[in-house]
């Protein structure tokens, strides 16, 4: 039986750009997600955001999950969430059916380790939700990005995009 997106909630959830020393934005190849077609598809780090905590918490929570950082720092947060639709084939089947897209709070933290620190495959219990990554110029970001999501990756680098170009402390240690 098909599931009308409109009866359904978005998920809270938050989207971390993550910047390195030069600007560049950190993106991770998302591991095969069979649901959504096998693709090259990127991403930022970004998920669900638990009962009881901050979007912030989340945020630092997420990054660390996904790629092992811990030596970040905030920079800035979004002036309002950025939502997306699910694609019809995917409504009732992400999430176990529960949401018709996300609802993300996002955050842009500085990088301030160095690339040895970044951890994308299984640490700590958590799952590997990258198989690759690297750093890519904002301009570049979108294009990589499942389709989708291209539309709040495009708002995202223009409210963020001031950042790249921001000089930073170097990797410290």
């Amino acid at each position: 039986m098909a599931v009308d997106p409109q009866s359904l909630p978005y998920r809270p959830c938050v989207g971390i750009m993550l910047l390195d020393a030069q600007g560049r934005v950190f993106v991770g190849r998302r591991a095969d997600q069979a649901e959504e077609g096998r693709g090259n598809w990127w991403q930022m780090p970004q998920g669900g955001i638990d009962k009881g905590e901050s979007a912030e918490a989340a945020a630092f929570r997420e990054l660390y999950e996904e790629t092992g950082v811990r030596s970040a720092e905030l920079i800035q947060q979004a002036s309002k969430d950025y939502c997306y639709e699910l694609p019809p084939h995917l409504v009732g089947v992400a999430w176990k059916g529960r949401y018709r897209g996300q609802r993300q709070s996002w955050f842009a933290m500085r990088f301030l380790g160095r690339d040895s620190e970044i951890v994308i495959g299984p640490h700590d219990g958590h799952k590997a939700e990258f198989d690759a990554w690297r750093w890519v110029a904002m301009s570049e970001l979108i294009e990589l990005i499942v389709p989708f999501k291209r539309a709040v990756y495009a708002e995202v680098v223009a409210e963020f995009g001031h950042l790249g170009n921001v000089p930073a402390l170097g990797p410290k240690g």
